[in-house]
């Protein structure tokens, strides 16, 4: 396939010089390299943009810079890629290392000072090229769990520096032992009626041999399309991860097809579009299509190539062939032999919604206190709606269909007092899942005098609430009035029960300090390093505030022994 993101000379550049340069690089991990997420992996909201590497279940592995370069950028945040560093290399290449429990000495010291002159943990300081180097292998941080992350591992990514778009590490020479073929779970076939899909089927495959399947010759006429469950997997790594390539050819021509050699951070918006969305949001299985019905652009299609929309003809014989392939070289296939039929016509599924939106219009509901403006192009394809407002309650429906973006909502609320205009949000509904109980989300908005206004709605359902409870807040390791001579940390549990933890300054004896926020067990921590007083009294001092401004605050005195000169 052609690739949009970057043009294919500079393309070609760039694989020419890793490949000459795999065997120079230093590998950002000292221990065995296993992978819990490979590179253009279907993640639940985008593409994965890099590559996940496993660290035994634990933090503090030291993570060593690739190659010579100069820091660009340091980023340090409590959600998404947490603590990153950011790293230009001089053949067009910055490297990045994500999820990291904390940077080397002469990074933290500089990152530190920036976070003292702000006054904030939360921060992203960007170098000037040769402000601050590091060598090829240098230590540059350890591995840990911060950010958007779900368990320890190093999240290590490889883009080109110009265009910021996001290249397969793999393609590096990384070491990374891999002798198993991807892995096929199901093969669906569906009908295709202008462009929109019918129902589906389940093709009954056959496994001919250790890396084909098959099944016995269909009967089919129309126009039709597949579908694939699959996952990849590398050796000692039970991790189900994504493939690096698929392709559909009929006939020996190419029909359909990606690989994953480059994606464009854009991409992650239409990832919707690129799998079977109803049945994911109604069964939460991910189908990938092999096909693009819906004509949405990404930067590993090309728009000139086959869509994957298949047109079968009476008395024709057709012959498919599916290749799964990782980037390693193992590859599966699917073999499956077609005999064309007589098309029967199949009338489109006819929307059960109220209303059918068309893409290429705006649209404006009002009813009640609320209002939803739907902006041109929000969606693919004409998709249903239904709007319903009993009292304070929204009911925002469409048939499952994937949207392009969010509506923008407005509740206009009745008159309140300073304290109420202060408490008062929307809140969407969320279903349990297994375990978890059905909730209520605080949904991030702005106020402007008499609304509440977000441009991000989805569908679901909507109710105007008040956040009148402040957050909470726990001492975690010490007790009031305590001596803490020999602690090195000071640590605070704070937690919000419903729009969340919004900021929080700590400060001893009057002075601002940096206490660490990781909300994933709701806990500050100081680091007593840090510490400037030189009296044993320490007066400590916490203010906490949630989304809607609703405060806490926590003092106690504290007794330390002061450092000796």
């Amino acid at each position: 396939m052609k690739l949009n993101c970057i043009p294919y000379l500079l393309l070609l550049v760039f694989l020419t010089s890793v490949s000459s340069r795999a065997q120079e690089i230093v590998p950002p991990l000292d221990i065995p390299l296993k992978l819990s997420g490979t590179f253009g992996e279907f993640r639940p909201t985008h593409f994965h943009a890099g590559l996940d590497i496993k660290t035994q279940g634990k933090e503090g592995f030291e993570v060593k810079s690739i190659d010579a370069g100069s820091i660009r950028r340091i980023r340090v945040t409590t959600t998404g890629y947490g603590k990153a560093l950011y790293i230009e290399h001089a053949n067009g290449t910055t490297s990045v290392y994500a999820h990291l429990k904390k940077f080397a000495p002469k990074i933290q010291a500089l990152i530190k000072t920036y976070q003292y002159e702000k006054k904030t943990f939360v921060i992203q300081k960007f170098l000037s090229l040769g402000e601050l180097t590091v060598e090829k292998g240098e230590l540059i941080g350890y591995s840990g769990n911060t950010g958007g992350s779900m368990g320890p591992h190093l999240h290590f990514e490889i883009r080109d520096t110009k265009k910021e778009t996001p290249l397969n590490p793999l393609q590096l020479g990384l070491a990374i032992s891999d002798s198993i073929r991807p892995i096929v779970q199901g093969l669906y076939l569906y009908d295709i009626n202008d462009k929109r899909l019918g129902e589906k089927a389940v093709v009954p495959l056959t496994r001919k041999n250790d890396s084909v399947y098959t099944t016995d010759v269909l009967s089919l006429g129309g126009n039709k399309a597949f579908g694939v469950r699959l996952f990849d997997r590398q050796d000692n790594s039970y991790n189900r991860n994504g493939v690096y390539k698929a392709e559909l050819k009929v006939n020996g021509v190419p029909a359909f097809g990606y690989t994953f050699n480059s994606i464009d951070f854009k991409d992650g918006k239409k990832i919707d579009a690129l799998i079977d969305y109803a049945t994911y949001k109604n069964e939460r299985i991910r189908i990938q299509k092999l096909f693009n019905n819906l004509e949405a652009e990404y930067s590993f299609l090309d728009k000139n190539d086959p869509d994957g929309i298949l047109s079968f003809e009476a008395d024709r014989a057709y012959q498919l062939v599916f290749q799964f392939k990782d980037f390693s070289g193992n590859s599966t296939y699917i073999q499956l032999f077609i005999s064309g039929i007589e098309e029967t016509k199949t009338p489109p599924i006819a929307s059960a919604k109220e209303k059918l939106l068309l893409p290429e219009k705006d649209y404006l509901f009002e009813d009640g206190p609320y209002t939803l403006y739907i902006p041109k192009q929000s969606f693919y394809q004409p998709t249903g709606i239904a709007f319903k407002v009993a009292g304070d309650t929204l009911n925002l429906e469409t048939d499952d269909a994937p949207q392009k973006k969010g509506f923008d909502l407005t509740f206009r609320h009745p008159e309140l007092d300073s304290l109420g205009y202060q408490q008062m949000c929307l809140a969407k509904f969320i279903a349990g899942k297994g375990k978890k109980k059905d909730r209520w989300s605080y949904v991030p908005m702005l106020k402007k005098e008499s609304h509440l206004r977000t441009q991000y709605a989805y569908p679901g359902q909507y109710i105007f609430t008040r956040d009148s409870l402040a957050p909470s807040i726990v001492p975690k390791n010490f007790r009031k009035e305590q001596w803490v001579s020999n602690y090195q940390f000071l640590e605070v549990e704070i937690e919000d029960d419903f729009s969340g933890i919004a900021s929080y300054e700590a400060r001893i004896n009057g002075e601002w300090i940096l206490m660490e926020h990781e909300p994933k067990n709701n806990t500050l921590t100081f680091d007593f390093d840090d510490l400037k007083a030189t009296q044993a009294r320490l007066e400590f001092k916490l203010i906490v505030k949630d989304q809607v401004g609703n405060t806490a605050l926590f003092e106690t005195n504290l007794f330390r022994k002061p450092k000796t000169r």
